[in-house]
């Protein structure tokens, strides 16, 4: 029992052996066929879609948020109380300047006005009856000078009556469009009480600031544009017309303010909008969309698209290569890319997360990500 018991001890060892050393070798098998799979020999090409890379024209601009106003706004109202006798407006009425609005009670004044005209009527006959008299040396040169006085006083009282009754007018002080009536007719009105509001909205105005760095791109006289998502995918032109002398110590930003052309009175104070004041020239640059671009810390990246000439089947073959770019200025869902690329390399769009350096691809471009440069902004 002794003698036999080694050489069964080297059977069971070569057994286990053989078992470790087949686990062993299928491991390695296994790990080979992975690694052939990783380096693209049983990869299954990945759909992609692609865009050729071309030049666009750019025109460089600064982008600033301003909000509208009206070249001139008021809330209307009148000087004096009274009760309401008139209202000559509707709401939302375009208006002339000087055109009458309201009316209040002035029926006391305009009573007391003809008494007060009817004393000027007779101190004005007897400075005429007087000054007749004076040339024949009737009466003395003392009372027509106190005939002239009276007649100044009681023309003076009537100027100053009707100056009380015009109190009792509202009128539009200049031409404009008018806001939502908020008096009615026989309600008794306090003075300073707001009626109706009043705007001028051609030009319209929109005040924004810029950095002081930003100071040269504006001068007076040049033109922006302004856009707003209350009319979206329309564009509305307009000229600077006034800088801020000074420099706000506590932001070191300057308060710009242009005129914008609004003769169909779409625009209305208020809004907000986007102004854009071109910066330079136009320039050209190679364009993406901002989807062909992965941002890495390492630095952006794009798949460009090789041709390695055809298959066993005769089909293209097709493969990416990684690329390290430089990204420049963005507009919209496009990027500007400064170098890494030539005009006319066909760059991945979508299908980058399935992607390494050397993977077979096929293109399919039924579907393309965004590549609108002033894309709308839709309300869900």
């Amino acid at each position: 029992m002794k003698k036999g018991t080694p050489i069964r001890m080297i059977i069971m060892l070569l057994l286990v052996a053989l078992v470790f050393g087949g686990i062993y070798g299928f491991q390695q098998f296994r790990n080979e066929m992975i690694s052939k799979a990783i380096r693209g020999k049983g990869i299954p090409p990945q759909a992609v879609s692609t865009i050729v890379v071309k030049k666009e024209e750019w025109q460089p601009k600064v982008d600033v948020i301003g909000s509208l106003q009206a070249e001139q706004s008021t809330q209307l109202a009148t000087e004096v109380s009274g009760l309401i006798t008139q209202i000559h407006f509707k709401s939302g009425q375009a208006v002339k300047a000087g055109e009458k609005l309201l009316e209040l009670n002035d029926a006391p004044l305009k009573a007391q006005l003809a008494q007060l005209q009817a004393a000027a009527t007779l101190a004005r006959q007897n400075l005429t009856r007087d000054q007749a008299q004076l040339k024949i040396s009737a009466v003395s040169r003392a009372v027509v000078e106190s005939d002239q006085a009276t007649l100044k006083s009681a023309e003076a009282q009537v100027k100053q009556q009707e100056a009380l009754i015009d109190q009792k007018i509202l009128k539009a002080p200049f031409a404009g469009k008018l806001g939502i009536r908020k008096v009615d007719l026989g309600e008794y009105l306090s003075a300073g009480t707001a009626v109706v509001s009043l705007q001028k909205l051609d030009p319209m105005y929109v005040d924004f600031t810029i950095p002081q760095s930003e100071l040269s791109l504006v001068t007076i006289g040049k033109k922006i544009s302004i856009q707003t998502n209350a009319f979206a995918g329309k564009t509305f032109e307009g000229k600077i017309t006034a800088i801020e002398p000074q420099v706000d110590t506590s932001t070191r930003n300057i308060t710009v303010r242009a005129a914008i052309a609004n003769p169909d009175g779409m625009l209305m104070p208020g809004l907000f909008v986007t102004a854009h004041v071109d910066q330079g020239e136009p320039q050209q640059y190679l364009t993406l969309p901002s989807t062909a671009i992965a941002y890495n810390p390492y630095g952006s990246t794009v798949f460009v698209v090789k041709d390695e000439g055809k298959d066993d089947k005769g089909k293209p073959k097709l493969t990416v290569e990684q690329r390290v770019v430089t990204t420049g200025p963005t507009r919209g869902d496009q990027v500007a890319v400064l170098s890494g690329l030539k005009a006319g390399e066909t760059v991945v769009t979508a299908g980058q997360l399935k992607l390494r350096n050397g993977a077979p691809v096929f293109i399919n471009n039924s579907i393309q990500p965004s590549n609108n440069p002033h894309p709308e902004v839709k309300d869900q």
